[in-house]
């Protein structure tokens, strides 16, 4: 109770010293209330009038005191809604109906210490207040209305909260005013500046504005709003480009400073916390620079409001956006307000002021003079042509309604107190019974809106969206666009409901709601690249690479797809990847399989035919048996390319490389059986020697057959360690799954591909070497030009395998094993077909025996230059 001890010695030093006479100098010289006699007395405290100083004080007398310096245009309509609400509830017949509420009226001069004078004034019931002290045994005081300001609001709060007394303010919105500890009295039929706040931030939100700056005053209500505001913007991904400070008090130069910068900011929305005087500056700053298309949102439409007087401002403030807390509409008050005549109300002690300062008149008096262009006052004049700005509107409700707050508290309390059969009457009760009812009252005004308080005192409601637009015929006004509903909400967010013909859309004269980012948004297909050392807001945009997407906006990296789809070509979805393999039916698989099974055919034909003519001297030469096996090999080597076509299965996967292994071995061993053959023949320089007896049927089938169970014994091993098997290939065609064969163990395949390789290069090497030796049908040089074509395709096969993707390198493999099988049929076997069908004359033994002894002259030949070289002597050959 220091506070009250405090208070109490300083109205008492006031009124007991000398300088009492001189109260005035700290309150003003005239108090004048605006009374109305009732059961319950409600107060209410209202800026009807500003003080001002009066003439600077010499300290040689005592100052003069506060002068009414000037009337407040919407103050005292704030006043008449709340006697309108009083002269309303008491003719209801449900609301209090057998009680009659009177008020008691006092002006705050919209300065700290009126404000408290007559909050004492009222409490005490006297003209010079002493606290904790009441000389008034009339009717009981309910609670008190009040004030404009919140530095007013805050002191009023502090007083009334010692002693418990109901406090409902209609205007001010201090966040500190919610705490209950320091106000436990005060309430207030308006939201706090941290909902309302929250409520723009959402608005921001809403509309996807990610590139906004803040205008904030230098001051509490400023930094919190702004730091607030910042809270909120940067989790939903809302950049701050500038933040703009601007000093509470008024500042010409810091002012410029602010214009200046707006005009290099590239945000198109403005976030407002300032007051209205420096709103209204910086807006008359920005007329005369090219600064347009910039949305301005503020917590409240008394900025726009206000700024409807500024000549040419509908350029600046083109697409703007405000809110306005969703109140209870004091229906029938523009009627009330146009009948208000002096006359009707000689107890107003206001109103003669007022109508002086509105109609600018003077009321005539007994003893004034008529002084030329002086206009005397009728007391007729009406209200009904004056129209009261906007802004006043969202005041005259909230004091209506606090009125009806009040109005319902009481009735709840009496009922309750009926029902109890307590026997309390209107004239018995205590002030802190009604402030509980006021906290818990809950009721629907006549124009069907809910009124409630939360546990913080502070009006639940919903906020009304404003925009300012332009009428085809250039007015600008407010217009109805929304609603946000904070107590519908998600987490953090509040619902925002918009009119369905207001749509966010790029800047345009013709548009209402322009975007404002930092970066063009990133189309589906492509991320969010961020630029170096810029807020996360400014992005490039980058293409999705192969394999990713992206199917929203503005994503911040790409999405990899699941490994049986693949994206699309504008990389925004994923498409369902299809099977593939070298098929039969298709044109390729059907082409290699109607060649390999000609080469097959022919391979065939030529043994068929070599069967037929098989004691001719062409067939009997050099072996006829490897030419049965080499021919049968080829047919073979045809046929295994069928098993590279069609879906790969867990057996074709087992016989591909194997059958092409062993077969291929077969023909290759059979060839350089034959090419040894050859060599051999013409090392024989006696009878029954060792090279001789290698010249026998039985040895070259011994050379194929160890060639070949070698190469079993490789594909054996690699069967049973690690056999091939069918996969399937995510890689090699995006769009595709190749089925394949896996190779299973590598090291194996390669030693089996190695050791075929060996061969053929041995193979080739012997018959390079042997191409010049004399031969009756030539046949070392075909068999030596066979190989280089077997050599030459299975050499540019290994780039072209490993260069190929999918299905492409089955059909590699099938061309290689096609081509070297026609390059060994070819060089063998058709110079043979060519002499057996079409030049039989030479495949006879008579032609063979001239041949023969051609031969036989090149071969001794060949055998006296070797003896000569190596001085051995010739044996005869028996």
């Amino acid at each position: 109770m220091w506070l009250c001890a405090f208070i109490f010695a300083f109205f008492v030093c006031l009124s007991g010293s000398d300088l009492s006479g001189p109260r005035a100098w700290i309150l003003p010289r005239q108090s004048p209330h605006f009374d109305r006699p009732g059961d319950v007395i409600v107060g209410g405290s209202f800026s009807i009038f500003h003080f001002s100083d009066g003439t600077p004080s010499d300290f040689t007398a005592p100052p003069t005191g506060l002068q009414t310096s000037s009337a407040s245009m919407w103050g005292y309509r704030v006043t008449q809604s709340f006697v309108f609400a009083i002269e309303e509830i008491n003719r209801s017949a449900h609301l209090l109906p057998n009680l009659t509420l009177g008020f008691s009226i006092r002006n705050s001069g919209d300065s700290v210490h009126g404000a408290l004078y007559e909050t004492m004034g009222f409490l005490t019931g006297q003209k010079e207040p002493i606290p904790n002290y009441t000389c008034q045994h009339g009717s009981p005081q309910a609670a008190l209305v009040g004030d404009t300001r919140s530095s007013l609001s805050v002191s009023m709060a502090r007083l009334l909260g010692l002693y418990k007394f109901p406090q409902v303010s209609y205007s001010s919105s201090l966040p500190s005013l919610s705490d209950k500890i320091q106000f436990p009295s005060f309430l207030r039929t308006l939201t706090s500046d941290i909902t309302s706040s929250h409520a723009v931030t959402q608005l921001i939100i809403h509309f996807q504005w990610s590139w906004v700056i803040i205008l904030a005053q230098d001051d509490d209500f400023g930094q919190q709003a702004s730091s607030l505001a910042t809270q909120q913007l940067s989790p939903a991904g809302v950049c701050i480009e500038y933040h703009l400070h601007v000093p509470s008090y008024q500042s010409l130069g810091k002012i410029e400073e602010t214009v200046q910068k707006m005009q290099k900011c590239t945000a198109k929305v403005v976030l407002v916390f300032l007051s209205n005087l420096n709103f209204q500056l910086i807006l008359r700053g920005l007329l005369g620079v090219p600064v347009s298309g910039q949305v301005w949102v503020s917590k409240g439409t008394l900025h726009m409001a206000l700024a409807l007087t500024i000549p040419g401002i509908s350029q600046v403030l083109q697409g703007t956006f405000g809110l306005l807390y969703h109140s209870s509409r004091a229906i029938g008050f523009p009627e009330f307000l146009a009948h208000l005549r002096p006359s009707q109300t000689p107890e107003d002690m206001f109103i003669k002021k007022f109508w002086e300062f509105t109609f600018d008149c003077t009321w005539p008096y007994q003893n004034s003079t008529v002084t030329e262009g002086v206009q005397f006052c009728t007391g007729n004049e009406s209200l009904k042509n004056k129209p009261h700005p906007f802004p006043e509107v969202s005041k005259i409700d909230a004091a209506y309604t606090a009125v009806y707050s009040i109005a319902h508290a009481l009735h709840n309390m009496l009922a309750c107190e009926h029902q109890e059969r307590k026997g309390t009457n209107s004239h018995n009760f205590h002030s802190w019974q009604l402030l509980h009812a006021l906290k818990k009252v809950h009721f629907k005004t006549l124009d069907g809106i809910k009124i409630m308080f939360d546990a913080n005192g502070d009006l639940v409601t919903k906020f009304d969206i404003f925009q300012g637009q332009k009428t085809p015929a250039g007015v600008f006004h407010l217009v109805h666009v929304g609603m946000i509903d904070p107590q519908v909400s998600s987490g953090n967010k509040m619902m925002v409901q918009l009119k369905e013909d207001l749509q966010v859309s790029s800047l345009n004269a013709e548009e209402t709601v322009p975007t404002s980012i930092c970066s063009e948004s990133c189309l589906p297909g492509f991320s969010q690249v961020p630029r170096l050392g810029a807020p996360h807001c400014c992005f490039d945009c980058s293409p999705c690479p192969e394999g990713q997407f992206t199917d929203q906006r503005d994503m911040k990296r790409c999405l990899l797809c699941p490994k049986e789809q693949y994206s699309s070509h504008t990389r925004d979805h994923c498409l369902p990847r299809t099977e593939i393999f070298l098929a039969f039916e298709e044109p390729l698989g059907f082409v290699l399989a109607l060649v390999a099974l000609l080469l097959a055919g022919l391979a065939v034909l030529v043994l068929g035919v070599f069967l037929k003519h098989r004691d001719t001297p062409v067939v009997r030469a050099n072996n006829r048996t490897l030419s049965y096996f080499l021919l049968i090999s080829l047919s073979l080597c045809a046929l295994c390319a069928l098993l590279f076509l069609g879906r790969p299965t867990v057996t074709t996967c087992l016989l591909r490389q194997t059958t092409f292994a062993v077969v291929f071995t077969v023909a290759v061993s059979s060839v350089l059986a034959k090419t040894l053959t050859v060599v051999l023949a013409f090392r024989v320089t006696r009878p029954r020697s060792r090279i001789q007896i290698c010249l026998s049927p039985g040895t070259s089938t011994f050379v194929v057959l160890i060639a070949s169970l070698i190469q079993v014994v490789l594909c054996g091993v690699w069967l049973a360690t690690s056999p091939p098997f069918p996969d399937k290939d995510m890689i090699s065609e995006p769009q595709h799954i190749v089925i394949q064969c896996q190779e299973g163990s590598g090291a194996t395949f390669f030693c089996v591909l190695g050791y075929l390789g060996f061969l053929a290069g041995g193979t080739f090497s012997v018959a390079f070497l042997a191409r010049g030796l004399p031969d009756i049908f030539n046949e070392t040089k075909f068999l030596t030009f066979s190989m280089l074509l077997f050599c030459s395709v299975w050499t540019a096969f290994l780039p072209l395998y490993h260069s190929a993707r999918g299905k492409s390198t089955v059909a590699v493999e099938i061309f290689s094993i096609l081509a070297s099988t026609a390059g060994l049929l070819g060089g063998i076997f058709i110079p043979k077909c060519y002499i057996i069908l079409l030049k039989p004359e030479k495949n006879t033994p008579a032609w063979l025996k001239q041949g023969y002894c051609a031969q036989q002259e090149k071969q001794g030949e060949m055998l006296q230059r070797r003896y000569k070289f190596s001085g051995e002597s010739p044996e005869p050959n028996i």
